[in-house]
C-alpha cells in the first residue's frame, strides 16, 4: 500500500512564518512537521510516499529528497496552484497506482497534523477493503478539539459514519482527524489539474453506507498557528518519546 501526505496548502492563518516556508517544513521538536509523518508511515512499514505541494514546493523536495534517509521512497505530485484535497489526489493518482480504476487502497493524512497515530492500526482495515465491489473509505476520528465543538460527522456503535447528529443507539459526534483510508476508484472520474474540495466525497461515501470510521483517543493537534506551533515544540521540548495510543 502506497501512501499520500497533503502538503499543498497555503497556510495563512500560520503566517507570517509560512511567507517564506512552507507549512509543513515548520519544526517542532528538532523537526518539521512533515518529517514526523515520514517517520510515523515507515514505522508502520508504508514506504511508499506520494506527497503533494504548491506554495514553495521547491524547498520540500529539496529538503526532503528521495527519501532514502529515511528509509522511504519518496514522490513529488506538484501542482503549481492547490487543487484542494480530491483534486490534489486525481493528481496524483498515476504515481498511487498503476490501476486505479482497480480499486487500489490508499492511506492519506494531512502534513500539518501532529499525532501519535500508529498507523499500522489500519493496514487490516486496509486488506479488507480491497476488492470491494464498490469503492469505500475509512476515517480516523477524534474527539471534537475547542475550536471544532460541533465535529464532522457521527460515528455509530457498528463502525459506520452519519452525517445527522442524531446520537441515538452509543452514537458519537466526532471530528475528522485528517487520516484515511481511500479507494483509488472515488477519484478517476476527476480530470487531472481540476480544483476539487473533498467533502462532497464524504458526503457521497456516508449517504451510502460506504464510509467507517474508527475513535482515536491519542494525541492529536491540528497546528494552526504560530502559537500552536511554539506551544507544540514547547511541550515536545520536555515531553517524553511519544507513543501510540487508541481503541
Amino acid at each position: 500500500m502506497k501512501a499520500m501526505i497533503f502538503a499543498a496548502g497555503r497556510g495563512d492563518r500560520m503566517r507570517p512564518l509560512t511567507d517564506t516556508c512552507p507549512k509543513p517544513l515548520l519544526a517542532v521538536g528538532g523537526k518539521p512537521l512533515i518529517v514526523w509523518k515520514i517517520e510515523a508511515l515507515a514505522r508502520a512499514g508504508l514506504r511508499d510516499i506520494v506527497i503533494n505541494h504548491a506554495w514553495l514546493g521547491g524547498q520540500i523536495e529539496a529538503a526532503l529528497g528521495d527519501g532514502s534517509r529515511f528509509g522511504v521512497r519518496l514522490a513529488y505530485s506538484a501542482e503549481g496552484t492547490a487543487l484542494e484535497t480530491a483534486g490534489g489526489i486525481a493528481q496524483a493518482l498515476p504515481l498511487l497506482s498503476a490501476h486505479p480504476e482497480r480499486g487500489e487502497i490508499f492511506l492519506a493524512v494531512s502534513g500539518d497534523i501532529f499525532c501519535d497515530y500508529d498507523f499500522r492500526r489500519l493496514l487490516p482495515r486496509a486488506h479488507d477493503m480491497a476488492g470491494a465491489p464498490a469503492p469505500r473509505m475509512h476515517l480516523v476520528m477524534v474527539p471534537n478539539p475547542d475550536f471544532h465543538p460541533n465535529g464532522d460527522f457521527t460515528l455509530q456503535p457498528n463502525g459506520l459514519l452519519t452525517l445527522d447528529g442524531t446520537l441515538a443507539n452509543g452514537g458519537e459526534r466526532l471530528t475528522f482527524g485528517n487520516i484515511g483510508l481511500y479507494d483509488t476508484r472515488l477519484f478517476t472520474a476527476i480530470e487531472p489539474g481540476t480544483k476539487m474540495p473533498m467533502t462532497p466525497y464524504y458526503w457521497e461515501a456516508i449517504e451510502a453506507g460506504a464510509a467507517t470510521g474508527e475513535r482515536f483517543d491519542g494525541r492529536w493537534e491540528n497546528v494552526g498557528t504560530p502559537a500552536q506551533l511554539a506551544e507544540l515544540d514547547a511541550a515536545l521540548a520536555t515531553a517524553a518519546p511519544v507513543a501510540a495510543h487508541g481503541r
